[in-house]
C-alpha cells in the first residue's frame, strides 16, 4: 500500500492530538503547533514546531510531510480561545481576535492548496469548526464569529478547487471532553447535567469520535463529499438548545 502523509495543526493536545493519532495509524502525520516538544512519542509522528498562522511555518511543515511520504490530507484543527464582548473590549481587540482565529485557517487552507496545486494532485482539507458558528454562547463573539467565516471558507475553497480535485470539508464540534473541558468541569459541577440537556445523546463527545469523522473526510470513503460542514456534536445544533437555559 502506498505510504501517506498528513499535516495536522495544533496537533499537540486536546482534539488535535487525537486527530493526528488517527491518522498516524494510516500514513506519516506531521504536528505544526506552538510547542517544543511533543509529550508521546510516536514514530510516525513529527512536530514541526510553529505558529500555524505563519506561511513560512505552514510551508515548512508541508515540506517535511512531503520528505515521508505524499502530502494527501490537511487538518486545520488550531484554535485560539479568548472571550470578549462589544461592551468590554475595543473593536480593534476583537478584530484581533477574529483574524487570529480566522488566518489559522486560510493559511493552512492556502498552503494546502498550493501545494496540490504545485504536484498536479489531488488532496482533501478539513478545518475544524464549532456549533457556535451557527449558534454562539454569551461572551464568545470572536470565537462564533471566526468559526462562522472558517464555514464560509471552507466552502468557498471547495467551490473554487473541487475542479482540482482537492476537497474542502469541515466538522462542526458540539462539547468535546478535552483536558481544558475536564478543568472547567472540575469547577462546575452541574456541568454535567448540563451537557446532557444540550446535547441529545446524553453525553459530551470524545476527541476519538472527532478524529474518527475527520479521517472519514480524508479518505477515500468520502471522495463525493465536497463543501460540507458536518456537525459532531451528537445532535446539538439540531435540537437548538439554549445553554443559558440550563
Amino acid at each position: 500500500m502506498t505510504e501517506l502523509s498528513y499535516v495536522v495543526t495544533g496537533g499537540s493536545r486536546g482534539v488535535g492530538r487525537a486527530i493526528a493519532g488517527r491518522l498516524a495509524q494510516q500514513g506519516h502525520v506531521v504536528v505544526l503547533d506552538v510547542v517544543d516538544a511533543l509529550d508521546w512519542h510516536d514514530p510516525r509522528v513529527t512536530l514541526v514546531p510553529g505558529d500555524a498562522r505563519d506561511a513560512e511555518a505552514a510551508r515548512r511543515a508541508a515540506a517535511r510531510a512531503e520528505a515521508d511520504a505524499p502530502l494527501v490530507g490537511w487538518v486545520n484543527n488550531a484554535a485560539i480561545f479568548q472571550d470578549a464582548t462589544l461592551g468590554a473590549s475595543t473593536s480593534d481587540e476583537i478584530l484581533a481576535m477574529i483574524t487570529a482565529n480566522l488566518a489559522l485557517a486560510v493559511t493552512g487552507c492556502h498552503t494546502a492548496v498550493r501545494h496540490f496545486l504545485d504536484r498536479s494532485r489531488p488532496g482533501a482539507i478539513v478545518n475544524v469548526s464549532s456549533h457556535q458558528a451557527g449558534r454562539p454562547v454569551r461572551g464568545a463573539l470572536p470565537y462564533a464569529t471566526a468559526k462562522a467565516a472558517v464555514e464560509g471558507l471552507t466552502r468557498a475553497v471547495a467551490v473554487d478547487h473541487g475542479p482540482d480535485g482537492i476537497r474542502t470539508n469541515a466538522v462542526a464540534l458540539g462539547s468535546i471532553s478535552t483536558a481544558r473541558y475536564e478543568a472547567y468541569r472540575e469547577q462546575h459541577p452541574l456541568v454535567d447535567a448540563q451537557m446532557a440537556a444540550l446535547h441529545p445523546l446524553g453525553r459530551v463527545g470524545s476527541t476519538q469520535e472527532v478524529a474518527a469523522a475527520v479521517a472519514y473526510l480524508l479518505s477515500d470513503d468520502a471522495s463525493f463529499v465536497n463543501g460540507v460542514v458536518l456537525p459532531v456534536d451528537g445532535g446539538r445544533a439540531a435540537q437548538g438548545g439554549d445553554p443559558e437555559s440550563v
